[in-house]
């Protein structure tokens, strides 16, 4: 059955929260307004009975038998299966009517995106796994040999559906708005001949045709790069050759017709013209592929005397990759599929058949900024009112501002220039600051932190950097980054062999009449200008003195290799971050059986470290409400009678990646509040240097207790996980309001600032 065909009648309505008002004695919030295009319907994968389902992946196991055996296999989704779960979740934004046009086409560039990176880390790992002979079972109880058939069923319905997707839905979407996208088949003649000019002016110079013979091996293919396969005839001798050329896409995918409009893709350019590149042959066969190859390799931290070579060499090596993904056009002949296959030495599971186009990565070109009007309206982040000086002209320190209070900043709703871009710039450019001190894992390109860190180290100031040099996809840009910091007099450690450090942290340290000040900045993600505006983070931004005593030992141990450090009020992984979630979970526990109710929210990326989900699941055995907002993949299986009844999970999914994490324990009605880097996955917990922090003023909490309930009760991204591994959107009931998780956060940003300014 297709993708798009599997349907569920609802069992209850989840156009309705089933929690209005979620934290007891507070307000629902108000309603936004919901856009719609005019005439907009949707089909049968989309929309049944005001419910939608993604077709299931994660395979919900057998039932449970023992309620009292958390670590049974029934209680546990597949890891990979639900993360293939989540960008289904994302495909559909790409189908979805209430979505801008144009801001569909971008879905479907991101879901592309998603399933190579998901194939070059886990399908490749697995491979490796089952190369190895490892025989240990997952939580759920699968081999590696059996996730990867799962994988690969599951990876070939996902590449179906993005080419009916583009095919069915975005082609003629687009034609309806003058953006016609045409083969060449369907070209008029005067099109053609242009292409052709276009050809041999701009494309056939920068070519390279590579043949196959026995003196010219079988050529190295880079990873996700877009090639042709062609076999060529000698007409005088008979004799048959493979040639590959590869589709130069690096100036764009898109020629676009300038009689006419019409947009045609290069390799359907190439393909129709690449008899110029073979002169005196005959082409037999011409047919466009693509390869992924893995990100997994050998790495071991423990022997690696030198960690920026060990990771310099790796990122050598990884070009050379092995290849796990082979796509080929589907009119291809099987022998040439053979030859591609042997030569890669992979399976014939590995190769997927596509209809119609490959990779869709690129789509996103055909938004050249002039239809504004098929995008989200413009959102300009607001300047945080604690922060901002009313008066103009005023011109008072952020130090000055963050003696008197702690500030929480929530991008991309509030500003991150005028937030912690300030924080790190006014901290480099102030003579009374001695010392900065900064961990990056990530970073934007002409970083304006990277350009303050070096204006502070230039002004001889003392300046800490740690750089994550193995932050996956990124390792090459963070050691130039590293580089460029070490030119400029910053001290750089390249993080800790064996730990990943994927904390984010600032420590401004301050001479403030001879006394020392410290000041911190604590937050869930990266120092990145540019994913600042479109990945939802908290921050908090304080002169707690003992959150700063904290961070200064956080770094000793960053910098100085001295992991005997004690924390106050932040929570440090690997060092006791697992310890301190398990007793706060405890708690909980403690407090519904006194009668006193219990309640959790945790808001995160991701969970499946299998003990602190035994953890919840001990906790709704015990009967305390427990809410899950995961945007990405579970292993919790909620809904299970007598294991997980008492927990729910849900997942947003909209113009904003959640990316935030809170966690939330209601502790007798005085609330403990953290915010951090750290999922719940071993990962974060055992293999990284994370770091969270209580939120303690009750501004601030409030503030946060706002923000889960709107997540909470939102009817128009929002997804439920049910028991057998499904995920429905929730539909506004028909006639009633409409909760929008992103959209009301906007209009509280923007509210919130004219509130603290009129008072």
């Amino acid at each position: 059955m297709a993708a798009e065909d599997r349907t569920v009648s609802s069992q209850r309505s989840v156009g309705v929260p089933v929690y209005p008002a979620v934290l007891s004695g507070r307000r629902s919030p108000a309603p936004v307004t919901e856009r719609r295009e005019p005439g907009a319907s949707v089909d049968r994968w989309e929309r049944t009975d005001d419910t939608l389902r993604t077709p299931p992946r994660a395979v919900a196991p057998r039932d449970v038998d023992d309620a009292g055996d958390l670590d049974d296999p029934a209680l546990y989704f597949n890891r990979e299966l639900s993360w293939l779960d989540f960008n289904w979740r994302v495909l559909h934004q790409a189908r979805d009517l209430r979505t801008p046009l144009l801001e569909r086409v971008r879905f479907l560039t991101i879901t592309q995106s998603n399933l190579d990176e998901f194939i070059r880390k886990r399908v490749g790992g697995l491979k490796r796994q089952e190369e190895a002979r490892v025989t240990e079972l997952t939580p759920d109880g699968r081999t590696p040999r059996e996730q990867l058939d799962l994988i690969r069923n599951a990876i070939a319905e996902m590449n179906e559906a993005m080419s009916r997707t583009w095919k069915n839905h975005l082609i003629p979407a687009l034609r309806a708005e003058g953006m016609i996208i045409r083969s060449y088949d369907e070209l008029e003649p005067e099109d053609r001949e242009w292409l052709a000019g276009f050809f041999r002016n701009h494309v056939y110079p920068i070519l390279t045709p590579l043949a196959v013979d026995p003196g010219h091996p079988f050529p190295f293919i880079s990873n996700q790069s877009l090639s042709l396969a062609i076999v060529l005839q000698n007409p005088k001798a008979g004799t048959t050759q493979f040639a590959r050329l590869k589709v130069p896409v690096e100036r764009g995918r898109w020629v676009q017709i300038p009689r006419t409009g019409v947009f045609v893709a290069l390799e359907d350019v190439v393909a129709r013209n690449v008899q110029e590149v073979f002169p005196g042959t005959r082409i037999l066969h011409c047919h466009p592929f693509r390869l992924v190859r893995s990100a997994d390799l050998n790495r071991d931290d423990e022997e690696a005397e030198d960690l920026l070579q060990m990771i310099s060499e790796e990122l050598r090596e990884r070009r050379f990759a092995a290849v796990v993904h082979l796509e080929v056009e589907q009119g291809m002949p099987q022998q040439v599929v053979d030859l591609l296959r042997d030569e890669m030495e992979l399976e014939e599971e590995d190769v997927h058949r596509v209809e119609g186009m490959i990779d869709f990565t690129d789509c996103v070109e055909l938004d050249d900024g002039s239809r504004s009007d098929l995008c989200y309206p413009v959102w300009d982040p607001v300047p945080s009112p604690e922060l901002d000086p009313e008066d103009p002209e005023e011109e008072t320190s952020i130090f000055t501002r963050l003696q008197a209070q702690d500030v929480l900043v929530h991008h991309p709703y509030d500003s991150f220039r005028a937030s912690v871009q300030r924080f790190v710039e006014e901290a480099a450019a102030d003579p009374q600051v001695l010392a900065i001190k900064l961990t990056l894992y990530r970073t934007s390109e002409n970083s304006p932190i990277v350009q303050a860190l070096i204006r502070a180290a230039e002004a001889g100031k003392q300046v800490a950097v740690l750089v994550e040099v193995t932050a996956r996809f990124d390792e090459a840009r963070n050691i130039e980054w590293g580089q460029m910091l070490e030119r400029a007099g910053v001290h750089v450690t390249y993080g800790l062999v064996g730990l990943k450090t994927h904390t984010k942290v600032t420590l401004v340290v301050r001479d403030e009449e001879g006394e020392i000040r410290t000041y911190a900045h604590v937050g869930t993600g990266n120092y990145h200008a540019t994913t600042a505006r479109l990945y939802t983070d908290l921050g908090l931004l304080t002169a707690d003195p003992d959150i700063g005593t904290d961070l200064v030992r956080l770094f000793h141990y960053l910098t100085g290799h001295a992991p005997e450090q004690e924390y106050r009020s932040l929570v440090v992984a690997p060092r006791d971050m697992r310890t301190v979630f398990e007793g706060l979970v405890a708690r909980e526990i403690q407090h519904q059986r006194d009668g006193q109710g219990g309640r959790i929210i945790l808001k995160m990326n991701a969970i499946d470290d299998t003990r602190m989900i035994r953890s919840l699941y001990r906790a709704s055995q015990a009967g305390v409400p427990i809410d899950l907002v995961i945007r990405g993949h579970t292993r919790l299986r909620p809904g299970v009678p007598g294991v997980s009844d008492h927990i729910r999970v849900i997942s947003i999914i909209g113009r904003f990646l959640e990316h935030d994490r809170i966690f939330y324990f209601e502790n007798q009605g005085d609330p403990e509040i953290l915010i951090g880097s750290a999922d719940w996955r071993r990962r974060n917990l055992v293999d990284r240097v994370e770091c969270v922090v209580r939120i303690e003023e009750p501004p601030l909490k409030e503030r946060i207790r706002d923000i889960l309930e709107l997540a909470l009760v939102d009817n128009r991204l929002a997804w439920d996980l049910t028991p057998e591994g499904g995920y429905r959107l929730r539909w506004p009931v028909s006639g009633g309001p409409v909760w929008n998780f992103h959209e009301t956060l906007m209009a509280r940003a923007e509210e919130r600032r004219s509130r603290v300014v009129a008072e």
